[in-house]
C-alpha cells in the first residue's frame, strides 16, 4: 500500500509539473507580449521596457519557465504588478478567508447530505424519498448566488441576525466566524443537494449486492445493515464528488464572495483579471492546481480507509 501511495504521489507530482508548463504557455507565450497586455495600448515605452525587464521577458521563453519553476519550488510566485507586493502574501491573505469558508461549506454539505441520502435510500419509493429527491432537484437547479441573496434578505435585512457583508478579520474572533456563516450556507446548499443524490444512488446500488442480502439473512436489522455494511461501501462515489466539490468551492466562490463583500481568493482572481495582473492570475491558478492535486491524493487515502476492498486491490 505504501508503494502504491508513493507511485500516486509521484504521478500527481508529474501532473503538477505538466500543469505549470500549460499555465506558463497560456499566460506568458500565447498572448504575445504579456507586458503590453498588462499595461495597455497607450503605455509609456520606458515603463513598458521596465516591466519587461522585471518580468524577464527579454530572455527566451524556455529560460523564463525554468526560472519561474525554480522560484515556485522556493514559494516565490513573483511580484504583483497592481499591488506591488509579493503574490504569495496576497494569496496567503485571501486563503485566510476562502479556506475556512470552503471547509465550513464542505462540512455543512456533508452534515446535510449524508443523513438525507441515507434516509431517502432507506425509504425508497415512499413519500420521504420523493420529498428529498424533489428538494435536491430544487437545490441543484437554483444557483448559489440566489441562495446568497435570499439569506441576506431574510437573516441580515429582515431579522438582522447577521451582517449583510464584509469581513472584520480574524482578530475580531467570533465576529469573523459569524461573517462566514451565511456565505457557507449559500455555498453548501447546492453542493449538499448533489451529494444527497450521489449518496442515495450509491446506497441503492450497494443495497442490491449479495453481501447485503447475506447480512440480512444473518438477522441484522435494516438500520444495522445500512450502518455497518452498506454506508461504508457506498462512500467511494461520495468521496470522489466531495474532492471535486472542495476545489470548486475554493476557486468558484467568486459570485458569493462578491455578494457578501468577502476578500477571498475568488474575488482576488476576478480583480486580477479585471486589472490585467497576469502575475497574480498565474500564481492563483498554480495554487489551485496544487490544491486539486493534494485533494486528489487525500481522496485516494480516504478510498482505502472507507473500503477495505480498495486497500486489498492496491496491496
Amino acid at each position: 500500500m505504501v508503494t502504491y501511495l508513493l507511485q500516486r504521489l509521484l504521478s500527481l507530482g508529474l501532473t503538477l509539473v505538466v500543469a505549470t508548463a500549460v499555465i506558463f504557455v497560456v499566460l506568458n507565450v500565447v498572448p504575445g507580449d504579456p507586458a503590453s497586455y498588462m499595461m495597455g495600448l497607450n503605455a509609456d515605452p520606458q515603463a513598458l521596457a521596465q516591466l519587461r525587464q522585471e518580468m524577464g521577458l527579454n530572455d527566451p521563453a524556455w529560460q523564463r519557465y525554468f526560472v519561474w519553476l525554480g522560484n515556485l519550488a522556493t514559494g516565490d510566485l513573483g511580484l504583483s504588478y497592481t499591488y506591488r507586493v509579493p503574490v504569495t502574501e496576497l494569496i496567503g491573505e485571501r486563503l485566510g478567508v476562502s479556506l475556512p469558508l470552503t471547509l465550513m461549506a464542505t462540512a455543512l454539505s456533508l452534515i446535510i447530505a449524508i443523513p438525507l441520502g441515507v434516509m431517502a435510500a432507506a425509504r425508497r419509493g415512499k413519500i420521504t424519498d420523493a420529498a428529498i429527491v424533489g428538494a435536491t432537484q430544487l437545490g441543484i437547479a437554483i444557483p448559489n448566488f440566489w441562495f446568497a441573496l435570499l439569506l441576506v434578505f431574510v437573516f441580515a435585512t429582515t431579522l438582522r441576525w447577521f451582517s449583510a457583508g464584509g469581513f472584520p478579520g480574524w482578530d475580531e474572533g467570533p465576529s469573523a466566524l459569524q461573517a462566514l456563516i451565511l456565505p457557507a450556507i449559500a455555498l453548501a446548499l447546492p453542493q449538499a443537494a448533489i451529494l444527497t443524490r450521489i449518496t442515495r444512488s450509491s446506497l441503492l446500488e450497494t443495497l442490491s449486492e449479495d453481501f447485503i442480502r447475506t447480512a440480512r439473512a444473518k438477522g441484522l436489522s435494516e438500520a444495522q445493515t445500512l450502518r455497518r455494511h452498506a454506508l461504508r461501501n457506498a462512500m467511494i462515489p461520495v468521496l470522489t464528488i466531495l474532492g471535486l466539490q472542495f476545489t470548486f468551492l475554493l476557486a468558484g466562490a467568486i459570485i458569493v464572495e462578491n455578494v457578501f463583500y468577502l476578500p477571498g481568493l475568488g474575488r482576488l482572481v476576478l480583480q486580477a483579471i479585471t486589472q490585467r495582473d497576469l502575475i497574480v492570475v498565474q500564481g492563483v491558478v498554480v495554487v489551485l492546481v496544487a490544491v486539486a492535486v493534494a485533494v486528489t491524493f487525500l481522496v485516494e487515502i480516504a478510498y482505502m480507509l472507507a473500503d477495505p476492498r480498495v486497500r486489498t486491490q492496491r496491496q
